[in-house]
């Protein structure tokens, strides 16, 4: 999706919002309100705002949660966005600032800690508001699936939001693992999709420290992780972290613990100069002979006839 930039008209249209004191709403589409509003493709992006962007050849697996494309937006000065008839639905995720959203059904203030939900095909307008002067925000362009029903069902645009700095945070680590781990990756977007998709059940700030140790976890395999020392630092019991651990990832902390190691033993092995035994050390294991006794009962074959079969 493409949007044709239009910036004599976006400075015109915000001159005149600047200049109107009242009323927020009453912006270029309120002033042409004795006559229909001609929507028009385009948008006003001030040389001051800041956004990064995941897309889908940064983050392939974003397709299959059907998640076109991401941005984490800092916004200053002056910001529009404006479509006639958009491919994807479009979600805005405002932590602070705000803005103003026009839709056919009338004028939105957007304020901190609230989504919004733009369905594709309907025309919109939003842009930064003067009664914050900044915008703090995650956007999302969703693919028109069935998936997304529900929020779309919602009767308001713009609705509270408890989510807003998980899904800041989930979008930021899943930015930081662009070129990085897909199973990292894949999990941060599993959780985005559940808050998406459960906009009245947010997710908890246990569940944030839970997937922020599972992140240490894996990128420190070679430690001695045990259930008990991944609860302790999530401050949580075992049997607590084990009903939060199946939430996320739908298998025991154990289970899920194995599993890191035994996937990433398979890229290892692929490297020749790495001995099993150095294999082992590496993914947590003092004893080579636990490895292979590990290794061989969860794919069939212990590591050397992996790495024979290979060949």
């Amino acid at each position: 999706m493409v949007w044709k930039i239009s910036q004599s008209y976006g400075v015109r249209a915000i001159n005149k919002m600047f200049s109107i004191e009242k009323n927020l709403c009453e912006s270029v589409i309120e002033q042409n309100e004795t006559k229909q509003y001609k929507w028009k493709d385009g948008l006003f992006i001030a040389p001051e705002c800041q956004e990064r962007f995941l897309v889908m050849s940064d983050v392939p697996e974003m397709k299959s949660h059907n998640i076109f494309m991401v941005g984490l937006a800092q916004l200053v000065k002056e910001y529009w966005v404006e479509r006639t008839g958009p491919e994807f639905h479009s979600v805005l995720v405002t932590l602070e600032g705000g803005g103003t959203l026009h839709t056919d059904a009338g004028c939105f203030d957007i304020s901190p800690s609230t989504m919004s939900f733009l369905p594709a095909g309907k025309p919109f307008r939003f842009e930064l508001s003067p009664l914050y002067q900044h915008w703090k925000m995650v956007w999302l362009l969703l693919t028109d699936v069935e998936h997304w029903r529900d929020i779309h069902a919602l009767s308001r645009p713009v609705f509270h939001f408890d989510s807003c700095e998980s899904v800041w945070s989930l979008v930021s680590l899943t930015h930081k693992e662009i070129g990085g781990r897909a199973t990292f990756r894949n999990l941060m977007l599993s959780e985005l999709v559940k808050i998406l998709s459960n906009v009245d059940k947010s997710l908890s700030d246990t569940h944030m420290r839970v997937l922020s140790v599972l992140n240490s976890v894996e990128s420190q395999l070679q430690l001695n992780w045990t259930v008990s020392a991944i609860a302790a630092r999530s401050y949580l019991s075992e049997e607590q972290l084990n009903r939060v651990v199946k939430k996320i990832v739908g298998m025991s902390t154990r289970d899920y613990l194995i599993s890191l190691r035994m996937k990433k033993a398979v890229d290892l092995l692929d490297n020749k100069d790495w001995s099993v035994k150095m294999i082992a050390l590496r993914l947590g294991y003092a004893d080579p002979n636990n490895f292979t006794h590990r290794f061989k009962k969860f794919y069939g074959v212990s590591p050397r006839q992996y790495r024979s079969l290979k060949r």
